[in-house]
């Protein structure tokens, strides 16, 4: 009771309000500590009953990659541990542990064979695919089986499948091998004869198409003829890739292709067996006779019941437990630019100006890193952002720290940008990259407001105040601003890639301009040093440092986790843990609803450069 307040009179609204905060802010506390204690009850119970689990031989390491397929996580170190305490499955696989897990795997005498489950991949770049098929193929090299099995696959998945020594297909299943190609909404009629938006495009190179939905009613001839130019060759080396895994003619599956309704027709519609025909798969079985081939071939485990074998991250947990680094040694540093490349500070998983900039000079000012590779798999963004990146890199190497460029799937347009510089530039023959141009875009709306009645009128000190209102028509003395802006972007963007890649600035601007290219098609016209994947560049940066194999260790550089996020990734970690706390029934307390799916990273960062109009874009629509 409020002793202050007459009595029998009801308190105040404000003081209603206090008491009812105070009361909010009490049950949040309750809640955070009563959290904390169940984990950490949680982790003990786990520590207690189980001890340190041990990898049996004779196993067969499973790899069933869920989600994406994805340089860096984008999912917070937090949600990602309970997420995997509560055994949800994870929505992203990074590529650096697929590669390292199976080449341990390579020499590990307790793996018997690797299983692939690749149909739960959802999303994947070529060059990151292609590189996980290297590291299969060497496996197999090593004298161990790899099986694969699968309900369906399309073309991504079944490139990994292909690299097994048997592959297996669900009776009802298919593999769905189509070719690759890009189509996109065209808007310029919706926009600007029903709606009424007034759309001002600013470039330089005729091949930059990013905004050209915006003012065209369908692809400008020069974006046709350059997609159509890049995507054949990397179609082809698809092709070339799957027909060599498989031992058949790439040359029959194109004609596969092309005659599929017939060849369907001829195999009754079953397009399981339309597979088999083409030996595209070794047999047509259920899981459950997988299952038990497979445990004909190794151990039961009778807990199980299947054969003996360890999931990825299980398995990753045996290796690091087994591989701690022992004492200082000199580090190779991997620093990640992953996303659209944005301004400011983000977090992992993205690019921002700031952050990536900050991961750089960690790695510049740290004495045990030597030599730094960048990641890099993004199609570009900011121009602004993307020269902070870049600026970081070129203070590395007057450190005295060499960099090498590792592009993955897509390395275009700011993508570009940053990796200019390094001492060597590494890319996958089908990376995609180049788009070295600028576009700016520009909407005004006051045809749209008079459809509605509405009319901007008013007054200003200058010809130029209030000129970037949206609501007002263009005047065209700033449509010759945003041009000049987006005309010397264009010359310090050749002008810069002139100077790092040792070159003619008209030789730049032939092969630049906008236009993308496949990774061999770029290493042909002196964009990209050597063809090679992740593995590859940090093997050459080892080199430019002068370490051996034994002499150094790979160092992730990322934002450092918290105390509590290390605790939960521990807790996420242990079997034994996530086991307790699905017998506890704790998921709905500890998760609740699932995480709602990240806003597009395309429209966010269009939203982010909503304040800053001349500002010049180097950014590429160009995946597939």
């Amino acid at each position: 009771m409020d002793e202050t307040a007459p009595r029998g009179k009801k308190p105040g609204l404000i003081v209603r309000l206090l008491r009812g905060f105070w009361r909010g802010v009490d049950s949040s506390r309750r809640f955070t500590v009563n959290l904390l204690f169940l984990l950490l009850a949680l982790w003990l119970l786990s520590v207690f009953f189980a001890g340190a689990p041990k990898l049996q031989p004779r196993s067969a390491l499973v790899i069933a990659p869920k989600g994406a397929l994805v340089e860096q996580y984008t999912v917070d170190p937090a949600s990602r541990a309970l997420a995997r305490l509560m055994g949800e499955e994870a929505p992203e696989v990074q590529l650096r542990d697929l590669l390292r897990a199976i080449e341990a795997a390579k020499d590990d005498d307790r793996i018997e064979r690797l299983v692939i489950r690749a149909d739960g991949l959802r999303s994947a770049g070529l060059a990151a695919l292609r590189e996980v098929a290297a590291a299969l193929r060497e496996f197999r090299e090593s004298g161990k089986q790899v099986v694969a099995y699968a309900d369906f696959l399309d073309q991504r998945q079944y490139l990994l499948a292909a690299q097994a020594d048997e592959v297996y297909l669900h009776p009802s299943g298919a593999v769905m091998l189509e070719g690759f190609s890009r189509y996109r909404p065209y808007y310029r009629e919706g926009l600007q004869d029903k709606l009424g938006v007034d759309v001002h495009l600013f470039r330089v190179g005729e091949y930059k198409s990013a905004a050209e939905p915006y003012i065209l009613d369908a692809p400008s001839e020069e974006d046709r003829v350059a997609n159509l130019f890049w995507m054949n060759d990397v179609w082809r080396r698809h092709l070339d890739d799957i027909a060599a895994a498989r031992g058949i003619d790439a040359a029959a599956l194109q004609a596969a292709i092309d005659d599929m309704p017939a060849r369907l027709r001829a195999a009754d519609g079953d397009l399981a067996r339309l597979a088999l025909a083409q030996d595209l798969v070794d047999d047509l079985k259920t899981l459950d006779q997988v299952r038990e081939l497979l445990i004909e071939r190794g151990v039961r485990d009778e807990r199980q019941h299947t054969f003996r074998q360890v999931s990825l991250d299980d398995y990753l947990g045996f290796v690091d437990r087994e591989r701690l680094p022992i004492g200082k040694r000199p580090q190779v540093a991997v620093v990640v630019a992953q996303g659209v490349i944005t301004d400011g500070d983000q977090p992992p998983g993205t690019i921002g100006g700031e952050s990536t900039a900050r991961l750089l000079r960690n790695a510049r000012e740290d004495d045990q890193v030597k030599v730094v590779v960048l990641r890099v798999d993004s199609p570009g963004g900011g121009v602004f952002p993307s020269e902070q990146i870049r600026r970081e890199v070129e203070l590395l190497r007057a450190a005295g720290k060499p960099v090498v460029a590792s592009m993955g799937s897509v390395a275009a347009s700011g993508g570009y940008w940053i990796s200019m510089d390094a001492d060597a530039i590494y890319a996958d023959p089908s990376t995609i990259t180049g788009s070295i141009g600028i576009f700016g875009l520009w909407m005004s709306v006051p045809r749209t407001l008079e459809k509605i009645g509405v009319r901007v009128g008013g007054v200003g000190t200058t010809r130029f105040a209030g000129a970037f209102d949206p609501t007002r028509p263009l005047d065209p003395a700033v449509g010759e601003l945003i041009q000049s802006v987006i005309d010397k972007g264009y010359r310090d963007f050749v002008g810069k890639v002139a100077a790092a890649r040792e070159r003619d600035e008209d030789a730049i601007d032939a092969v630049a301009r906008g236009r993308v290219w496949s990774g061999a098609q770029a290493h042909e016209r002196g964009l990209v040093d050597t063809l090679g994947g992740l593995r590859d560049a940090i093997d050459h940066a080892a080199e430019l440092a002068g370490l051996e194999k034994d002499q150094y260790r790979l160092a992730w550089i990322e934002k450092p986790k918290s105390t509590f996020e290390k605790f939960l990734a521990s807790l996420g970690g242990s079997a034994q843990a996530r086991a307790l706390a699905r017998w506890t029934g704790l998921a709905g307390v500890l998760v609740g609803e699932r995480t709602q799916e990240q806003i597009a990273r395309d429209i966010e960062w269009l939203r982010s450069q909503q304040d800053r109009p001349l500002q010049g874009v180097a950014h590429c629509f160009c995946g597939l």
